[in-house]
């Protein structure tokens, strides 16, 4: 920053500043620029491209020595996925290989095989890959899979599982056009490999799991759900994702008859359902889910539904309806069950902003939360900063030395 730009900011005052200046010492007048030059620092900060967008990316983002400190990035979860550190006590392993060859038995460098590690594991990868999987990727527990620094792609071929484990972190990955795989024999772990019925297609599957966190992943197209979350999995976060051109795009409890979804709780924040985007942003069933400060744009039938009296939260979030006069609902209860059972389920709608004639349809109360309960909710940001708030939803650019 040069003496006539420094000067200029000190200018903008008034006229107090140029007489204070006048009568300063020389001493005075080196402590004045001094002050100016700082003041400057967050705006040019800004144009250097380092402008992290909500409390999550606040955490790590500005920080240009990320990648020689990947696992830090544990401490930043918010949520009920809060305390979810994946493979943070472990080492940092880097997948060279994108090939999948032997399911049943992988081979060392491949995401396969660092994925079915019986030990903490922080996987990264090498370059740019596209992994097309022959049969659904079944991740341990204790395990991140953190794509910052390439374009990491799983496309084509079968989705991410995550069945029974616990403390799981998958970052910064665009999965899309996800595929039905037949059964097979896979490789769930170090041990002998055992049979996997049919991939039904969703992108990531969270199958009795608990302390998931999903940060920063790109969604489109497939044949079933983006992202379920069933079978009493709990202690989830879904975070800065961006979801695009799908149908059923993501399911929080499968069934009605799943009664252990009753314990299921779900943190939904800062993510962008984009263009192309049906229902089911979420459909929720039975647990207790925060949707706060996300993105909704046009949806083709319907963005937030769900049965079996679930508890759903909406906090701060901006909904644009489709233009369709028919479509403005932002809520769906399913068309069977009468509106004197589902008036008593708590679906409230608090802060939000409604578009192009949205409209949110209420029920319930406001719940008296749980100890547990209160500990994971996100303070809601106002519903006016949204766009700012999911601005870098999906998968990250990021260069080693650079802040991301």
């Amino acid at each position: 920053m040069g003496k006539q730009q420094i000067f200029s900011f000190i200018f903008a005052f008034g006229f107090l500043v140029p007489s204070m200046i006048a009568r300063a010492s020389a001493n005075e007048t080196a402590g004045m620029l001094e002050l100016a030059e700082k003041a400057s620092v967050p705006a040019r900060r800004s144009l250097s491209g380092c402008a992290p967008t909500n409390p999550i990316d606040n955490c790590w983002r500005c920080k240009p020595d990320w990648a020689d400190n990947r696992q830090a990035m544990a401490q930043c979860v918010k949520g009920f996925g809060t305390g979810t550190t994946g493979g943070a006590a472990g080492e940092v392993y880097k997948v060279t290989d994108p090939s999948d060859d032997d399911v049943a038995a992988p081979k060392e460098g491949t995401l396969r095989w660092a994925v079915t590690r019986e030990k903490p594991i922080w996987v990264t990868f090498e370059k740019d890959m596209v992994f097309n999987l022959k049969h659904e990727l079944v991740v341990t527990s204790d395990t991140t899979i953190d794509g910052r620094g390439a374009k990491v792609e799983i496309c084509n071929g079968a989705g991410i599982s995550l069945y029974q484990v616990s403390n799981v972190i998958i970052h910064g990955l665009y999965i899309h056009d996800i595929k039905e795989t037949p059964g097979a024999t896979i490789a769930a772990g170090e041990g002998k490999p055992g049979p996997r019925a049919k991939h039904d297609g969703d992108g990531i599957m969270v199958f009795g799991s608990s302390k998931v966190w999903i940060d920063h992943c790109s969604f489109s197209g497939g044949p079933d759900g983006l992202l379920d979350v069933t079978m009493g999995s709990t202690s989830v976060t879904i975070s800065n994702c961006k979801f695009n051109d799908h149908d059923k795009v993501m399911l929080l409890g499968a069934d009605d008859s799943h009664a252990e979804d009753q314990a299921m709780k779900v943190t939904v924040a800062y993510n962008k359902f984009s263009t192309g985007c049906v229902q089911r942003m979420p459909r929720c069933r039975w647990g207790f889910f925060q949707v706060v400060n996300n993105d909704y744009n046009k949806w083709g039938m319907y963005a937030i539904g769900g049965t079996s009296k679930p508890t759903i939260l909406s906090q701060g979030n901006r909904y644009v309806a489709p233009d369709e006069a028919g479509k403005k609902q932002v809520t769906m209860r399913q068309p069977d069950i009468p509106e004197a059972e589902w008036k008593s389920w708590n679906w409230r709608s608090k802060d939000d902003l409604f578009e192009n004639g949205a409209v949110f349809i209420d029920s319930g109360a406001d719940p008296q939360l749980t100890p547990e309960q209160q500990a994971g909710m996100i303070p809601p940001e106002p519903a006016s900063t949204v766009e700012t708030l999911t601005k870098d939803a999906g998968f990250l650019t990021c260069s080693p030395g650079s802040p991301c």
